[in-house]
């Protein structure tokens, strides 16, 4: 617990009492002591910063604290601490600051490990956004780390404090100051900096919260500041394997050497941010009450062919031992015993997609929930884990479920027609299998086996859910279904699926003479759908290419850094990044096009729909806009030539030296 009766607490809180009453002292460090207060008059906590007095007896340092606490005074932003009162008596110089009720970005990672992408995107960008805001006042904060962003506990807002070392304007050459893990080259050079130093230090931010280390580490202070101002870092991706793609290439830019090759701006680089990230909405009780069924019924199952499963299977053959005798008995009681989790479960299934069903939810909606379940557990490994399972555990889910299939194959062979003579062999090998498959699950249920970017276990649920079997599975739920109500909450609905699935139900209330001369009309909104879907992942996918190509330089530059023999970069591969980047960029522009081409045609076909049931329009009309709808998605069938040809341009992308 912190001294209470220090010789810095009692002399503050004798200077502002029945102002502010100090709580405790929050922390310490070079630039000051952090307390924590309650401000008298206004009835809230407040943070209080001193300048040790030690310091603050040396004029230029006192000074310099004065000041620069008035600059970061002046910002008023969402993501920034404000600054309440900067203040001076006697030797003690301090200023009051806004309390985050939260904890830093450091102590979080050091806590519970990297960050999952989308938090870390949300914190890079909010810390973006805070600097663009600050950068655009003059003010640059030449000491960003994890520990001076905090995040708010409830919200997860993250905020950006401690301006200590700020400076309006850019600072004096000569000059290094910040932290050595986080420091920029030019600043570390002593060279002047502006605000895309501050971009340089959040990358490094960056790369920490998704992999959970440094890009460099050295074991001195010198030799960080040598790696910062010589040595490429390393490719986050190479380091952090489930960190999306393109949120690693923006890192990886940031991280360029020549601030020329960073992001412009901290605005810029929000920009590129959002526009590789996708927002997660929260899910409806409908969606997350029938994700859960299905895990909830899994214990059961596991119950049941542990052995519980046959007790009542005992009367059941008992009764069948006078009708068929004894053999038959056996084998229809073991029959039951394996088959009747099957039948159970796809009856239960059949009605928890009844419930979902008449919640005005559907497969599309399933399929996104399963999407983002799969994300959500994916994000859950990687804390939980930090990183794909070693190679031990892959083999002990290989053998596992070896042994799996060997015990199940067993006792069907045990109990179904094989001669007594080999009964002993089999329960032997019975046995051993069946102890080994159940220790093999123990294991894995403790450091899982299975890939955790790509859960094989997700994608079957995945194809199974986008199949034809899916719909037939949803026409046998709709058999005799009535009274179905309108979905809650859709936000979570892409465009494209909202207007297809809009388009379908109008459909479905036409007259069957209607539906009869309509009859593509399902099949051309489900093309329309997809070619959409795949236009969106195209534009983001190009987006994120086309923003991080400038981190093509890094390396380039850090060579002739460490090799001046090695001259400036070649010109050569500066124009062929410059050609990729607009080649990109109209394949880019060309996709949203094509995006915007399909939900318009949703869109008129779901307008005709409306106005054919209001009997303000014809059936005729509406085989106009399925004809247009038709020959605009005729031009998208070259979506997935296209894409291999994006794929084969950002293959051959020049990255000499990484």
């Amino acid at each position: 617990m912190p001294d209470l009766a220090g010789p810095e607490f009692i002399a503050l809180q004798r200077t502002l009492a029945g102002r502010y009453s100090l709580e405790r002292e929050l922390g310490r460090g070079g630039m000051g002591i952090v307390f924590l207060a309650r401000d008298v008059a206004l009835d809230r906590p407040v943070a209080i910063k001193l300048l040790p007095p030690a310091m603050a007896a040396q004029p230029a340092l006192r000074e310099r604290f004065l000041r620069e606490a008035r600059t970061a005074a002046k910002l008023s932003h969402p993501n920034v601490v404000p600054i309440h009162a900067v203040e001076e008596h006697g030797d003690l110089v301090f200023f009051v600051m806004a309390f985050v009720d939260g904890e830093t970005l450091g102590q979080r990672i050091r806590d519970r490990g990297p960050l999952t992408s989308h938090n870390a995107a949300r914190m890079l960008q909010e810390v973006a956004w805070a600097l663009s805001y600050a950068h655009g006042h003059g003010v640059v904060h030449r000491d960003i780390k994890p520990d001076n962003i905090m995040i708010e506990r409830g919200t997860g807002r993250a905020v950006v404090m401690d301006f200590g070392i700020a400076a309006a304007g850019e600072a004096e050459a000569g000059e290094v100051l910040g932290t050595a893990q986080y420091v920029s080259p030019e600043q570390a050079s002593g060279d002047p900096v502006d605000g895309r130093s501050d971009i340089y230090s959040l990358g490094v931010v960056g790369f920490v919260a998704l992999s959970g280390r440094l890009p460099f580490e050295a074991p001195d202070t010198a030799g960080l500041v040598a790696m910062h101002i010589a040595k490429p870092a390393p490719i986050l991706a190479s380091v952090a394997a489930a960190a999306p793609g393109r949120l690693a290439r923006i890192v990886d830019r940031c991280l360029a050497k020549s601030p020329a090759d960073r992001f412009p701006s901290g605005e810029a680089l929000a920009d590129a941010i959002g526009q590789t990230t996708e927002t997660r909405h929260e899910l409806p009780v409908p969606l997350r009450v029938w994700l859960g069924q299905g895990k909830e019924s899994r214990l059961a199952y596991v119950a049941w062919y542990a052995g519980f499963g046959a007790i009542p299977v005992w009367p059941i053959s008992y009764l069948l031992l006078h009708a068929i005798g004894p053999a038959a008995a056996i084998e229809a009681g073991f029959a039951l015993y394996l088959v009747f989790p099957p039948i159970f479960h796809f009856a239960f299934r059949v009605r928890s997609l009844r419930r979902l069903l008449a919640a005005g939810y559907g497969v599309e909606d399933a399929r996104l929930a399963m999407r983002d379940e799969a994300e959500a557990r994916r994000e859950e490994l990687m804390y939980r884990f930090g990183a794909e399972p070693p190679l031990w555990a892959r083999l002990v889910y290989k053998g596992t479920v070896g042994l799996s299939v060997i015990f199940g194959a067993s006792v069907v062979a045990t109990v179904f027609g094989l001669a007594p003579g080999d009964l002993r062999w089999l329960m032997s090998t019975t046995l051993l299998s069946g102890a080994g498959a159940l220790a093999g699950w123990a294991i894995h249920s403790l450091r899982p086996g299975t890939p955790v970017a790509h859960s094989p276990e997700a994608g079957w649920r995945m194809k199974f859910w986008s199949s034809r079997f899916a719909r037939w599975f949803e026409r046998l739920a709709r058999i005799a279904l009535r009274g179905t109500s309108a979905p809650a909450e859709l936000t979570y609905r892409p465009t494209e699926l909202a207007l297809g699935l809009a388009a379908n139900a109008l459909f479905d209330s036409l007259p069957k003479e209607a539906k009869r001369e309509l009859r593509e009309l399902p099949a051309l909104v489900t093309r329309l759908e997809h070619d959409a879907a795949l236009m969106r992942t195209t534009v983001d996918e190009l987006a994120g290419a086309v923003a991080s190509l400038g981190a093509d330089s890094v390396a380039e530059r850090s060579r002739a850094l460490r090799d001046p023999a090695a001259g400036t970069p070649d010109a050569g591969l500066a124009d062929a990044r410059e050609r990729l980047r607009e080649e990109l960029g109209q394949r880019r522009d060309q996709a949203a096009q094509r995006l915007a081409a399909a939900v318009t045609s949703l869109e008129n076909i779901r307008l005709s729909l409306l106005r054919l049931k209001a009997g303000t329009g014809t059936v005729s009309e509406l085989t106009g806009d399925l004809e247009a709808a038709r020959r605009a998605g005729d031009a998208m069938a070259f979506a997935a030539a296209a894409r291999e040809e994006v794929e084969a341009l950002l293959s051959t992308r020049p990255r000499p030296g990484r």
